[in-house]
């Protein structure tokens, strides 16, 4: 992957998205939606002793005392603060934890899920375009603003059609913000955005008042990637 002109700030956020090369669909089905989901948890970690395609052939308790390690150590080189993947694109919202730690990850989940699609589909080649685009998060308001945006992304483009099925998309991590039970992997860093919130239930209403904004990019072009 390419490097960046402008080196990623340690310690700020970024709304980071890529799409597939030439615009192509780049998730096709839930297992290479599960594949890319599984590879968005293992590399967030600083210290994973193998990479992942090969992390999948140890045993199941090799594997659980590998993610019990990481869990624990809490060694984190980006914080994954919201999700969107769609089917020609993702979209993230990253804190970076350490130096050069947004393009490490990005690096490791692009390349392993290619090699996952290229080794299914007995293809080669890249699959997602070279460079990532990364907006840094400059105010409070532009972080709930972006983290709404990314949420919302299946509706306005009409990969769901309901709030029903927005608020159950299982590719987002607009279920997992929703669900107030403690998860044993936890994918996301859910109070950081709950904090700016009363409760849950306020959070999904800031996250449901506007739910045809985006088709008004206008008004916020400065904070999406897609203008």
């Amino acid at each position: 992957m390419p490097g960046r002109n402008i080196p990623l700030i340690t310690d700020q956020i970024y709304h980071v998205f890529n799409r597939g090369t030439y615009g192509q669909q780049v998730f096709i089905n839930n297992r290479s939606y599960g594949r890319f989901l599984e590879l968005l948890f293992y590399y967030q970690f600083s210290s994973i002793p193998l990479r992942y395609s090969r992390f999948l052939k140890l045993s199941r308790d090799q594997r659980e005392s590998i993610y019990l390690n990481l869990l624990n150590k809490k060694d984190y080189i980006v914080r994954i603060h919201a999700f969107c993947l769609m089917p020609s694109h993702f979209h993230l919202l990253l804190q970076q934890i350490k130096n050069n730690g947004i393009a490490k990850f990005v690096g490791n989940i692009s390349n392993g899920y290619t090699r996952f699609l290229n080794v299914k589909n007995e293809t080669y080649g890249p699959i997602f375009q070279g460079k990532f685009k990364a907006v840094l998060i400059e105010s409070d308001e532009q972080y709930m603003h972006v983290t709404r945006y990314i949420h919302l992304n299946p509706y306005t483009s009409y990969i769901v059609k309901s709030t029903e099925d927005l608020l159950n998309y299982p590719y987002s991590s607009l279920p997992l913000f929703l669900n107030d039970n403690n998860e044993s992997k936890p994918l996301v860093h859910k109070q950081d955005i709950l904090s700016y919130f009363k409760s849950i239930e306020d959070f999904k209403e800031f996250t449901l008042d506007q739910k045809d904004y985006q088709k008004r990019l206008a008004a916020i072009k400065h904070l999406t990637l897609e203008s």
